[in-house]
């Protein structure tokens, strides 16, 4: 039985505060010294950053589209074993799921899966009584869904706030937070959206400890901690990634890291680690060497266009890099990944992997994508279906290989990616516990070497 207090944290639309509120509640009970367990919906790596920041361990998301409805529960149960409260960021507004796929992924999905009561965060700024309406609609729109408070974000003054709780009143759900406008807590953004915790160092601990303040001053924590003890228990075994590797030597996986390369999810690493790897993360921006030893390389996402000059400085980590690939090693490498193997991005030199060159677009291309392995590679056979998600503005020509990496399904049919000896390089990104053969098949042909 899973019998954690959870809340999930969700708003009417996109830019209502969600991050704020959710960083900042993480940060104010982690505070009071409780064990908090950070949880985003959606596919997102960016938010998670700053939840770890608030809360000392690792961000986690969950994805009923990428990982299946019957995962949610489980991964959240593995996430949050041995906390005192867990805090759940949803995505878009609260009933904004899969495009065309009803409440498919949703925060409103993911809250029934949970059974967790939701707190909704209303950007206040240009209304008074229409807020009961907002608030009244969202919390009759789906029975299942259970609204327990409003927190209300970007009040002007004593009498707007006045006239919000005036009309909350009739609505029956209690005001738990009001919030005022604070330009110094915000986060700066750019193409993808928030600027990674990684990339902001200080500043980004500074952020996350203004949230908290704020948050902290603004919300009343008792309640909101009385409403998370609401969530009855869940009948859910934890998603583990227990597996029974090959007895031998354990190959070092190297994992790339730092700045450029943010972008990935926990349980990949505790996939490889329990299939018998040893991982070790390096920073292609710092490190001119692989770990010693690396017998296979994970590349994942990221923002290699804003590091372009400095990763093709790095000739001698290139070099690497391309020597190991083009000698057969196993090497999985999404969307920054992929830039990074590619000849060159934005006409600077990259490790030449691959015969393509990349560029930033004025396009953003994003979405969830159904795909299917078009051949062998040391990720998966030929056939192994998996769901993925595509969040770029970047563009690759040739966008495929002769040999791809996945045939798409949705929205249209296409072929993309590359395999080549051992690289399996592609703009999917995937979440491994959804195919956790995937990381065993990984650590195997590594072990092969």
């Amino acid at each position: 039985m899973v019998n954690v207090p959870r809340l999930v944290i969700a708003a009417p639309a996109s830019g209502s505060g969600k991050t704020t509120v959710a960083t900042g509640l993480m940060a104010a009970f982690a505070a009071r010294g409780l064990a908090v367990s950070p949880h985003k919906v959606g596919p997102d790596y960016i938010d998670p950053g700053y939840h770890s920041l608030a809360t000392g361990r690792p961000g986690r998301n969950l994805d009923a589209y990428m990982c299946g409805t019957d995962l949610v529960a489980p991964l959240f149960a593995h996430g949050s074993a041995g906390c005192d409260l867990a805090v759940v960021e949803g995505v878009m507004g609260l009933y904004d799921g899969a495009s065309g796929q009803g409440e498919l992924a949703s925060t409103a999905q993911v809250a029934k899966l949970l059974r967790a009561p939701v707190v909704l965060v209303v950007d206040a700024s240009s209304q008074s009584r229409s807020v009961a309406a907002l608030v009244h609609g969202f919390a009759s729109w789906d029975p299942e869904v259970r609204i327990g408070g409003v927190i209300l974000n970007k009040v002007a003054s004593d009498r707007h706030e006045a006239l919000l709780r005036e009309a909350l009143d009739e609505s029956g759900l209690p005001v738990l937070g009001v919030l005022r406008r604070a330009p110094q807590v915000a986060t700066p953004s750019r193409h993808l959206g928030l600027v990674p915790v990684a990339e902001r160092q200080g500043d980004a601990v500074d952020a996350v400890r203004a949230m908290g303040e704020r948050v902290r001053a603004g919300c009343d924590l008792d309640a909101l901690m009385a409403l998370a003890r609401t969530a009855p228990a869940l009948a859910d075994e934890a998603w583990e990634p227990a597996y029974a590797p090959a007895e031998g030597p354990r190959p070092v996986v190297a994992v790339a890291g730092g700045a450029a390369f943010t972008f990935a999810y926990a349980e990949h690493a505790e996939l490889l680690t329990a299939a018998g790897a040893e991982v070790v993360v390096f920073d292609p921006l710092r490190d001119e060497k692989l770990p010693a030893g690396t017998a296979g390389l994970v590349i994942g996402g990221g923002f290699p266009e804003m590091y372009a000059p400095e990763l093709s400085a790095n000739e001698p980590l290139r070099r690497a890099v391309t020597e190991l690939a083009l000698g057969g090693a196993p090497v999985a490498a999404e969307c920054a990944g992929l830039l990074y193997l590619a000849r060159e991005l934005d006409g600077k030199p990259m490790c030449g992997v691959l015969d393509a060159e990349a560029r930033m677009s004025e396009r953003l291309t994003l979405g969830y994508r159904q795909a299917v392995a078009v051949s062998d590679s040391p990720l998966a056979v030929a056939g192994t279906r998996m769901r993925g998600h595509e969040f770029h503005r970047t563009v690759l020509e040739p966008g495929a290989g002769t040999t791809p990496a996945w045939g798409m399904h949705q929205p249209e049919r296409r072929v993309e990616g590359y395999v080549q000896r051992g690289v399996h390089a592609s703009y999917l990104h995937t979440h491994w516990a959804a195919t956790p053969s995937v990381a065993h098949r990984f650590v195997e042909h590594c072990r092969a070497r």
